[in-house]
């Protein structure tokens, strides 16, 4: 009965340790180019001429934005909106995933898909959070933004 019992257990056994050595080889594949070369580049944001700190989401649609500044800085144009916020078009529909939100200053969402939002005062939407600006103080921001309609740029930088 035990020869029996172990016979029928060794393909069992076999199996079982084939899906494990599966898993551990699907764990160890090299990222491809594309994978890597995005490890490898930081966005970067300047609002006019000023470098700002962003630690940006990890989400699609901060890939996308990646993506789009691949081929060189993306200058977008952007125009005050109800005195605690910059708004500017994308050129481009960015994957969204709004939520509502309450935004503070610092904050950079996606809105309409298509719109960068930089915010240097408080509102709360739907939006699909991008990230924030880490080095600047509510004073700072209101500084760079508050007084007419500013210019960003986003870049790559390896």
């Amino acid at each position: 009965m035990k020869k029996l019992t172990t016979l029928l257990l060794l393909p069992a056994l076999l199996i079982a340790l084939a899906s494990c050595s599966g898993e551990e080889a699907q764990k160890e594949t090299p990222a491809t180019d594309k994978e890597e070369n995005q490890m490898d580049t930081t966005l970067k944001m300047k609002i006019a001429d000023t470098d700002v700190s962003v630690e940006w989401e990890d989400n699609e649609s901060v890939e996308a934005l990646r993506e789009l500044a691949q081929d060189g800085p993306l200058t977008v144009q952007m125009s005050m909106y109800g005195g605690f916020e910059q708004v500017g078009y994308l050129g481009a529909n960015l994957p969204r995933n709004d939520a509502q939100t309450v935004t503070k200053s610092g904050d950079i969402v996606l809105y309409s898909g298509d719109q960068i939002v930089v915010f240097y005062g408080s509102n709360s939407w739907a939006y699909t959070r991008l990230g924030h600006i880490m080095d600047k103080s509510d004073e700072e921001m209101t500084q760079l933004l508050s007084n007419g309609d500013a210019v960003i740029t986003l870049s790559l930088e390896e």
